[in-house]
């Protein structure tokens, strides 16, 4: 089975309790650390002058090739861990370094935006039919 589509977040977001545990996510971030005894590896991210880090669940996408400094999309679910709180298990990691980050964010704010207005739209049916 097929996890749910995933919406993009920031580990800033998850970070901050926005995102629902059990819920399906992409993230991008540095990767910061791997820990592959415990499975673990970390994302970081600047927000705002500040650091973010976001944790990640490794064993479903292991054996893999970190590279420390690399830039990593991670598809994966929210679940609460002890001592650790938000953390993503992964289903797909990638290495994409060498993307845009700021453009990457645009267009997901953007995104964002065209979601947001397309809800609050008054659908087509709503309008009348035309007598032929």
């Amino acid at each position: 089975m097929l996890p749910a589509a995933a919406v993009f977040h920031f580990p800033w977001e998850i970070n901050s309790g926005e995102v629902q545990e059990g819920l399906s996510v992409r993230v991008l971030g540095r990767l910061v650390c791997y820990q592959p005894e415990e499975s673990r590896a970390t994302l970081s991210a600047q927000h705002a002058s500040k650091e973010h880090q976001v944790v990640v669940h490794t064993l479903f996408v292991e054996p893999f090739n970190p590279i420390i400094g690399a830039q990593y999309i991670v598809l994966g679910e929210i679940e609460n861990a002890e001592g650790v709180g938000a953390m993503v298990r992964a289903r797909v990691l990638n290495c994409v370094d060498g993307v845009n980050v700021a453009l990457l964010q645009k267009a997901t704010n953007e995104q964002r935006s065209f979601f947001r207005e397309r809800e609050h739209t008054p659908g087509d049916a709503e309008q009348p039919a035309h007598a032929t």
